[in-house]
């Protein structure tokens, strides 16, 4: 067989990329790290805007998750427009998903903050939710990099 990039999706499979998108979501508006970490398995790496590469749930947190979540508000995937591509064992995707957010200028002023994301995942069972091994998120072309925006964490 071919390998096809939109080769038909389960529906299950689906659904559940798209939970994981918008679990993240609440947790970044409520900014609440630790319920955050289930999403993401423990040595996943991530690209991000402060380091390179960053290795570690917890490096993502203190070196990314940290510096991003408190300045930002209203972060919403467009859940609509989420696609996935998974191996034909189900036990690997890939999601990709747009997001809006809105960011804030050093004077207060806001501005849009509109990003997208690539994230691979994996899980041990069919029907078990996913986990992110990998994430590539990136603000559009145009977008300020740095929002000052100053919002307490929960966790």
């Amino acid at each position: 067989m071919p390998v096809q990039a939109t080769a038909p999706t389960d529906p299950e499979d689906l659904a559940l990329v798209r939970d994981w998108f918008r679990q993240l979501a609440e947790h970044v508006r409520a900014v609440d790290f630790a319920p955050a970490r289930v999403l993401f398995a423990e040595d996943f790496i991530a690209f991000g805007t402060y380091t390179d590469l960053v290795p570690g749930r917890d490096n993502a947190e203190q070196n990314q998750w940290r510096k991003v979540w408190p300045t930002i508000d209203g972060f919403t995937w467009r859940l609509d427009n989420v696609r996935a591509v998974v191996s034909p064992d189900r036990l690997h995707a890939t999601g990709m998903a747009v997001w809006d957010s809105t960011g804030y200028h050093p004077d207060g002023t806001s501005f849009d903050r509109p990003g997208r994301a690539t994230v691979a995942f994996a899980r041990e069972r069919v029907g078990e939710p996913w986990v992110a091994t990998h994430t590539h998120m990136s603000l559009f072309r145009g977008t300020p990099d740095v929002s000052h925006g100053k919002k307490p964490s929960r966790s």
